[in-house]
């Protein structure tokens, strides 16, 4: 399954303020909820955090986590409103954020996934239009473009 089957428009949000990795995790953990509970999303991707940063360098992370309590995949993507510290390798800060949320049995796929992102995410030009992109629809758009023409 593509990111971009995961990723409905009202979960690309642009000007996301967070002022930490924690709030971070709480924003993204609310917008994967869905009508479900938030804490699943929360716990799932802090205990991801908690064995190592999912910061990719460059400005960009893939916070993900897996839950036996949920039964279909879901991910979000956000361009925050500032930059925060994400504990990446290369000590900058993120920006361009992509989270996953899968079911336990995913893991095939989340592997996949999350191949797939790493792709899409080393072409500079692409997260360069992604950080340019004035609004949420003009973001899915470069996104759509990035994941269907990756370089």
């Amino acid at each position: 399954m593509p990111f971009l089957d995961l990723l409905p428009a009202e979960r690309v949000r642009t000007g996301l303020d967070a002022r930490d990795k924690a709030g971070l995790i709480d924003r993204l953990a609310s917008i994967l909820a869905a009508e479900g509970d938030a804490s699943i999303a929360r716990d799932a991707l802090a205990a991801r955090e908690r064995l190592g940063s999912t910061g990719l360098g460059h400005g960009v992370a893939i916070p993900h986590g897996r839950s036996a309590k949920i039964s279909e995949a879901r991910a979000a993507f956000v361009r925050l409103a500032e930059p925060i510290d994400f504990g990446a390798d290369d000590g900058k800060p993120v920006d361009l954020v992509a989270a996953l949320l899968v079911p336990a049995h995913f893991t095939d796929q989340h592997l996949k996934l999350l191949a797939e992102l790493a792709e899409l995410f080393s072409d500079s030009a692409l997260t360069s239009a992604l950080r340019e992109a004035p609004d949420a629809p003009a973001l899915r758009t470069v996104l759509e473009g990035g994941l269907r023409h990756p370089s």
